[in-house]
């Protein structure tokens, strides 16, 4: 896997747009993350002239609604392809697989959010907020390899870890990520919600993405049918962590948990610091784009009171028991994070597309 970066200073917090328009093409755009990524290519007022909406025939010719155009979703085809510059993957690992080359191949530069492709020689797993928080910025390439969109998970654990260490020397970590349903996609939603139901009415538990039960219930590892299984994704969390974040950042003991929500992160972060810990010092390193620090119980961060924001909603605490030790309590929209970090990549871009397409 290659990378793109250099250490550079970055003049501007924001990716450079360029002044043309663009095609995109959303694969997967039934999908919530598809469809998340819609919603933020509007709500940055992404460069685009044409979007098209692609997906399996499970989703073939539902209404969707991108910026003030009403449009409807085609099946996945190779001639679907042509003269789009940015095509997302928001589908299935295998759906990516079988026509992220024929994207390319087309002229389209590649943003993956299945993590299918991390594999690829060429690709970069990527997150724009770690960049500018490094102070990393994109080397242009004329046709770029596939820009993985980091795990949501690894970006909020990377932008907190980097900030806190300008604190002061951070001696250990250990980070527990909660789980919600909806990184499974819509049939995780689903399985959860039917889980819940049957439960309640004392009927049997359909398995068939967790093959355990997850209503009302946590847990550290799914059943030995479920695909991925939980430890797949803890290692893939830990792997774009460390891809993102450097080797000179906190490395932190990771555990997954699935918990029984539908949607949104919450994470416990225990750190112990190379001297006393100072709540104020450590809250002035945190603030800064991304990180919304909350004070009161009643904005007191939760998965709930994170949905629809790109902000991370953070409080922090100290350990009673530890004078050098802290603890992090966040909050996080998993699919809104995955939807910024893809079309930030695809800004960071549009610099490797000065004509807005490459014929």
């Amino acid at each position: 896997m290659s990378s793109n970066f250099k250490s550079a200073p970055l003049a501007n917090a924001e990716p450079v747009r360029g002044g043309n328009l663009y095609r995109l093409a959303i694969v997967g755009a039934g999908t919530l993350k598809g469809k998340e990524v819609a919603d933020v290519l509007n709500d940055r007022n992404f460069p685009s002239l044409d979007v098209k909406l692609l997906d399996d025939d499970e989703s073939l010719g539902k209404l969707e609604t991108v910026g003030e155009e009403v449009t409807f979703i085609q099946n996945v085809r190779t001639e679907q392809f042509q003269n789009v510059d940015f095509a997302f993957f928001a589908s299935d690992a295998d759906t990516t697989r079988n026509y992220w080359k024929t994207a390319r191949n087309a002229g389209s530069a590649i943003i993956d959010l299945s993590a299918a492709l991390e594999d690829e020689a060429d690709a970069a797993i990527r997150s724009p907020w770690i960049e500018r928080q490094l102070g990393q910025s994109l080397v242009p390439e004329l046709q770029p390899g596939p820009a993985i969109a980091a795990h949501p998970a690894a970006v909020v654990l990377a932008l907190l870890l980097l900030r806190v260490q300008k604190a002061g020397p951070v001696k250990s970590v250990v980070a527990t990520v909660y789980e919600p349903a909806s990184e499974h996609g819509q049939k995780g939603m689903d399985e959860l919600h039917e889980q819940t139901v049957n439960l309640l009415s004392f009927q049997q538990l359909p398995k068939n993405v967790f093959d355990t039960q997850v209503a009302f219930n946590m847990v550290a590892r799914y059943g030995e049918h479920s695909v991925p299984s939980l430890a797949t994704v803890e290692s893939r969390v830990l792997r774009h962590y460390q891809r993102i974040a450097g080797k000179n950042a906190p490395l932190p003991s990771l555990l997954l948990v699935q918990a029984p929500i539908f949607h949104g992160h919450a994470f416990a972060i225990h750190l112990e610091l190379g001297q006393l810990a100072d709540v104020e010092s450590i809250s002035r390193a945190l603030a800064g784009e991304h990180v919304n620090l909350t004070h009161g119980a009643e904005d007191a961060p939760s998965n709930v009171n994170a949905a629809g924001q790109v902000d991370i909603q953070v409080s922090i605490a100290e350990d009673a028991s530890h004078p050098n030790g802290l603890w992090l309590w966040a909050g996080s929209d998993n699919l809104r994070i995955a939807a910024a970090t893809a079309v930030e990549c695809a800004e960071t871009m549009v610099a490797t597309r000065p004509r807005g397409k490459i014929q």
